[in-house]
């Protein structure tokens, strides 16, 4: 059939491609795309604002004795961490953290700061002693009390001459459960001159002046329950027939 066209063959590979111009668009362009984003995923891993950088050591701050021993003090004058990859903040010291003066040792003044002193030995501060004030002395002890017996004596005035002679009398009582002694000490007034003095209805003691005093010591033990008069006579006393004190055993007499 010499009328008949014989069929082209078709082409193959290469041929194929350049025959087939839309392929060779499509397939360029996606290698482009490809690349894109590789040359993309390169820079944004290695860029310089991406780079990897070691992390700063963490401050450290001088802690006082009683931020030491408080956890949430401690944790509030840590600062914060720094993150990988960001630019780290400007960090201040704590506010309430020792001041250069405390941390070195050396109290502060409000003014200078003052050098620690030679060793880095701070002495402590002196007392103020306040001065002593006069010292006053001491109050005397009070009198002794007046002892006690158990002889009492009574005065009385028996008989006067103008005011210048008198016979007086001390009744004396025993009020004790056993016989007693007794002495009787009288004082006269000045000028006076004793007569004489017995003891009536008893037998006599003894009897003297001396100093302006006259003393009189039994010559017998009154008994108990028992009473005994000691009468005496003075002259020249002077307008008065009063003695001024009289004592038994040392207890005043009554009746003056």
């Amino acid at each position: 059939m010499s009328g008949m066209r014989r069929a082209q063959p078709r082409a193959h590979g290469a041929g194929a491609l350049a025959s087939s111009p839309w392929v060779v668009v499509g397939t360029g362009a996606l290698v482009m795309v490809v690349l894109l984003i590789v040359a993309l995923a390169s820079y944004r891993s290695r860029g310089p604002a991406f780079d990897a950088r070691p992390v700063d050591p963490m401050p450290t701050y001088p802690l006082s004795e009683s931020t030491a021993t408080n956890p949430a003090r401690v944790a509030a004058n840590l600062p914060e961490p720094v993150v990988p990859g960001l630019t780290p903040r400007r960090t201040d010291p704590p506010p309430d953290g020792p001041s250069d003066d405390v941390a070195s040792g050396v109290p502060s003044t409000g003014g200078e700061a003052v050098p620690p002193p030679a060793g880095g030995v701070v002495a402590p501060p002196v007392a103020e002693t306040a001065p002593a004030g006069p010292t006053t002395a001491p109050p005397p002890p009070p009198p002794p009390p007046p002892p006690s017996s158990s002889m009492s004596g009574r005065f009385r005035v028996m008989d006067s001459w103008n005011n210048e002679a008198f016979i007086g009398e001390v009744l004396l009582y025993n009020r004790d459960r056993v016989s007693r002694p007794w002495t009787v000490r009288l004082v006269p007034p000045p000028g006076s001159r004793l007569v004489t003095s017995w003891v009536e209805g008893a037998p006599q003691g003894s009897s003297r002046m001396s100093g302006g005093v006259f003393t009189y010591t039994s010559g017998v033990n009154v008994g108990p329950g028992a009473s005994v008069p000691l009468r005496f006579h003075f002259e020249h006393t002077g307008g008065s027939i009063r003695p001024s004190r009289c004592t038994v055993d040392g207890v005043a007499c009554s009746g003056l």
